[in-house]
C-alpha cells in the first residue's frame, strides 16, 4: 500500500473535486448535515424526552453525529468504488483497495471540517479544551481501522453481489440507532443496552465525547476490546479482499 501512496492520493484529490466541485457550498456540506440533525434531534431529547447526558445536548449530539458520518460516510463511498470504477478494476492493473481506502480518507477529511465547527460549540458553551484531547488521534486511527476493514468488504461484497447496495441504507440506518449517536449507555436497559454496550461504534463515539467534551480518559477495558475488533476486522478483510481481488476483473 505504501508503494501505491500517489495513486491512493489521486483518487482521493479525484473524489474530492467530485463531490465539492458543483456544489454552491462547497466543503460546508460536511458541517451542515450534523448541524441540522444536530437540530431535530436537540429538539426530540432536550425539550420533548429530556436525556442526563453530563454535557448540553446539542454539543453531546453534535460530537456523536460527526464521528459517526465518518464511517458511514466513508462506507457509503466505498459501497460502489470498485462497481463504479468496472472499467479500472477490469482493464487496469493496481492494486485495488485503492479504491475503497480512498473514500475512508475522503471522509476523513470532512472529519476534520467538522472538528472545527466542534470546537466552536465547545467555546459557545463554555467547555475547554483539556489534555485529554491529546488522545483524539489515537480514537481515530481505531476508527480509521474499523472504516477500513468494513469498506473493504462492502467494496467486495457489492462487486459480487448486487443486493448489497439494497440492503446497506436500511443496515446504516440500524447500526447508527444501534450506536450511542443520540443517546447515552445508561438510557437504555436490557437486550437494548447489552447491543449498545458491544457495538464499537458506541465506544468509539463515547471515547472522542470523553476526551473531549468531559476531559476523562475512556474505560481501559473497552478501550482494548475495541481496538483489537477493529485491527481483527481490517486485518481479515484484507485478507478476504486481496484473496477475491484476482476475480474482480471477471465480474466488475
Amino acid at each position: 500500500m505504501w508503494d501505491a501512496r500517489e495513486l491512493l492520493w489521486s483518487f482521493v484529490r479525484r473524489d474530492l473535486a467530485v463531490r465539492y466541485r458543483h456544489a454552491l457550498l462547497g466543503v460546508a456540506w460536511a458541517i451542515l448535515t450534523p448541524l441540522l440533525q444536530m437540530v431535530v434531534f436537540s429538539v426530540i431529547f432536550s425539550r420533548l424526552a429530556r436525556l442526563e447526558t453530563g454535557v448540553p445536548y446539542p454539543l453531546y449530539a453534535f460530537a456523536g453525529l460527526a464521528a459517526w458520518s465518518l464511517t458511514a460516510s466513508a462506507l457509503r463511498s466505498a459501497l460502489m468504488s470498485l462497481a463504479g470504477n468496472a472499467f479500472l478494476v477490469s482493464k487496469v492493473a493496481f492494486r485495488r483497495e485503492v479504491l475503497p481506502l480512498s473514500s475512508v480518507v475522503v471522509a476523513t477529511v470532512d472529519f476534520a471540517v467538522t472538528l472545527v465547527m466542534l470546537g466552536l460549540l465547545m467555546w459557545y458553551y463554555g467547555i475547554p479544551l483539556r489534555p485529554t484531547a491529546l488522545l483524539l488521534p489515537a480514537v481515530l486511527v481505531v476508527q480509521l481501522a474499523l472504516t477500513s476493514g468494513l469498506a473493504l468488504l462492502l467494496a467486495a461484497a457489492n462487486l459480487w453481489w448486487h443486493d448489497v447496495r439494497h440492503l446497506f441504507d436500511v443496515g446504516i440506518t440500524l447500526w447508527m440507532f444501534a450506536s450511542t449517536v443520540f443517546y447515552p449507555l445508561p438510557a437504555l436497559d436490557g437486550a437494548a443496552g447489552v447491543l449498545l454496550a458491544l457495538n464499537p461504534m458506541s465506544w468509539i463515539i463515547e471515547a472522542y465525547r470523553d476526551i473531549l467534551l468531559r476531559g476523562t480518559l475512556p474505560a481501559a477495558g473497552p478501550a482494548i476490546a475495541t481496538t483489537l475488533a477493529s485491527v481483527t476486522t481490517l486485518v481479515v478483510s484484507l485478507l478476504i479482499f486481496r484473496r477475491a481481488a484476482p476475480r474482480f476483473a471477471e465480474i466488475a
